[in-house]
């Protein structure tokens, strides 16, 4: 399994960014060139996303613990034996099994959002039968109508700039999101880095027993010293995240914004990330 990144070099303790479904490691490039001047950032593309390898959307293989390995795999190869990190979304749920897998390998936790919560049934958000778990299948059906191909870059940017979530973004993180998160065709068209199947099959495993449960039932034994971000205005329920705090004996912070509230405000995302990896006086 080849796994991708990105070593966008610094000075300092070393940074490890993961990202959410669907996005690759360079929807953190506009973080990562701020934070150059005080850690070492890396950031790593999960199974079917970026430039890593793909398995087959029906194949089983996008499990919590099996992205948690890439994420270990990753770092061995960079070198880096202890790290600190920021996990968004899908990436703060992984990031919280490489801490079941390897206690210590991550020393202090930012989880921004991360997808760690129990199965519990709720109504389906598409107006259907209840799902198997918060985590409904509404995500994959969303994923499975986005649009793979596009005539370009700039036609992507002035769609996804017009419409939300990704309107909310600052125009530097859409523009990374787009840049690093599609590959360029041979007929000069773009197409999706993370396809919408792929994308579809990972909403799928965090709703699974082995997906976002899993992160959950660790928590208490959590050894990063953690923190949890959550969006006043995000889709996802506060109280997720007020109880992993909870749960894993972490503070709880609410921030002003979405889901992707790091990438609304590149300078107070930068903030945001030093302040709370206890770095305040950067």
């Amino acid at each position: 399994m080849n796994i991708a990144g990105i070593d966008w070099g610094g000075d300092g303790p070393a940074l490890l960014f993961v990202h959410p479904t669907g996005f690759p490691a360079g929807f953190f490039d506009p973080l990562a060139r701020e934070l150059r001047d005080s850690f070492r950032v890396v950031g790593v593309d999960l199974r079917g996303h970026g430039a890593s390898d793909k398995p087959a959307a029906d194949s089983g293989l996008y499990s919590y613990e099996l992205m948690a390995e890439d994420v270990i795999a990753f770092l061995d190869r960079m070198g880096l034996d202890s790290v600190m990190a920021v996990g968004q979304s899908l990436g703060g749920g992984v990031c919280v099994l490489v801490d079941k897998i390897q206690p210590g390998r991550i020393a202090t936790l930012v989880l921004a959002e991360g997808i760690a919560h129990p199965p519990v049934e709720v109504p389906s958000r598409a107006g259907g039968a209840p799902a198997d778990t918060a985590h409904d299948n509404f995500m994959a059906s969303i994923a499975r109508k986005r649009r793979a191909v596009w005539p370009s870059r700039q036609t992507m940017i002035e769609s996804y700039g017009g419409r939300p979530p990704l309107n909310e973004l600052a125009p530097e993180a859409l523009a990374a999101y787009i840049e690093w998160g599609t590959i360029e065709r041979a007929d000069g068209q773009v197409e999706l880095a993370c396809p919408p199947e792929i994308e579809a099959a990972v909403f799928e495993a965090a709703a699974a027993p082995t997906g976002a449960a899993t992160a959950w039932e660790h928590l208490p034994s959590l050894t990063a010293d953690a923190v949890v971000l959550a969006g006043t205005r995000s889709d996802l329920p506060q109280e997720w995240f007020r109880d992993q705090a909870m749960r894993a004996g972490a503070p709880f912070v609410a921030v002003e914004g979405g889901h992707f509230f790091l990438q609304e405000d590149i300078t107070r995302g930068v903030a945001l990330v030093r302040k709370h990896l206890r770095f305040t006086h950067l």
